[in-house]
């Protein structure tokens, strides 16, 4: 008798302050999904908010990781002091390994080496979001670090978000394609495929403009 009095006067208890174990779990993943359509739409606005590089525009200070052969530990390259008092060619891929990036977009500059030197190009820089190992896999399997090109891993994408050129998303962040000249960390030529075609950023059309 005294435990179905208990028993009646515990569910009573329940309905009177609406407890409900589904509720309870409904309203704990809802508040879970509202925190993270939160972030995700301040990620998203951030980036949105961010101005796409333009000529004029000064290099931002961002540290960079170069692989190293052998599988070494990848070194930090700061930007701005790799491209201070230089003139620099800087072209970033959505992605290493890719097909449009490694079959167009990397060979053309590697054939272009010597032209581009012939104009002044004292340092040509390959950027993608992949890590360090990736890109110093990339740069020496292509060909690419042979030809002098320095591969340079974004993976915070710090550098991409800092030039307004990244394509947000829940798995990977990748660079919109670009290519763009730089002298003293001063931007004086920019080459996007955002409004024209991939080839745009390729190093011939660069070359034609310098």
């Amino acid at each position: 008798m005294f435990k179905t009095l208990l028993t009646v006067a515990t569910i009573y208890a329940l309905s009177v302050t609406g407890f409900s174990p589904k509720s309870s779990l409904t309203t704990q993943r809802t508040q879970s999904m509202s925190s993270t359509n939160q972030f995700q739409m301040s990620a998203g606005d951030a980036a949105a908010d961010t101005t796409e590089v333009k000529v004029g525009d000064t290099l931002p200070s961002v540290v960079l990781k170069e692989g190293q052969a052998d599988y070494g530990k990848p070194v930090d390259i700061n930007l701005s002091e790799i491209t201070a008092g230089k003139k620099v060619a800087i072209f970033a891929v959505p992605g290493a390994f890719t097909p449009g990036c490694s079959k167009s977009h990397l060979p053309s500059f590697i054939e272009a080496m010597d032209d581009l030197k012939a104009k002044g190009i004292e340092e040509v820089l390959c950027v993608a979001t992949n890590d360090a190992y990736v890109m110093e896999a990339w740069g020496d399997s292509s060909g690419g670090k042979d030809a002098g090109i320095r591969f340079l891993s974004d993976s915070n994408a710090e550098l991409t978000r800092a030039l307004g050129l990244a394509k947000e998303s829940d798995v990977f962040v990748r660079c919109s394609r670009f290519s763009l000249i730089a002298e003293n960390g001063i931007v004086t030529h920019y080459f996007s495929a955002a409004a024209g075609e991939s080839s745009d950023t390729w190093a011939p059309n660069v070359l034609s403009k310098l």
